[in-house]
């Protein structure tokens, strides 16, 4: 068909929390490391425009505090070319404990450290 496959948008959305946790300090085997784990539990996304195989894009990834103990990220994908917005979406992870995968009802004591250290107190 030409067109990007509608499911390698939540993949463009992995690769733009990856670089945000490079970015920030916050990437999975930090939180790993720290005895959690972080599933995606809602994902949401708007199509807007079409993106063509071969078509270079932008991902722009959005931290957006909130007091529960969840991590939530808004994104942005644009036609690298363009500047077209292509894709809105969001998505939401909890933290689980990674020994037996219990739901942590509050915020990590090094979450909320990173938190603190990033202004979003």
């Amino acid at each position: 068909m030409g067109i990007v496959w509608h499911g390698h948008y939540l993949q463009y959305f992995e690769e733009g929390r990856e670089a945000f946790g490079k970015e920030h300090g916050l990437g999975y085997l930090d939180f790993y490391n720290q005895g959690y784990i972080v599933p995606i539990v809602n994902v949401q996304c708007d199509y807007k425009k079409v993106l063509h195989y071969g078509d270079r894009i932008i991902i722009e990834t959005i931290y957006t505090p909130c007091e529960p103990a969840k991590i939530n990220f808004k994104y942005r994908l644009l036609n690298a070319i363009t500047g077209e917005l292509v894709v809105t979406g969001s998505t939401t992870q909890v933290f689980l404990s990674k020994d037996d995968f219990t739901l942590q009802l509050i915020n990590p004591d090094f979450f909320r450290d990173w938190k603190v250290k990033q202004g979003l107190t």
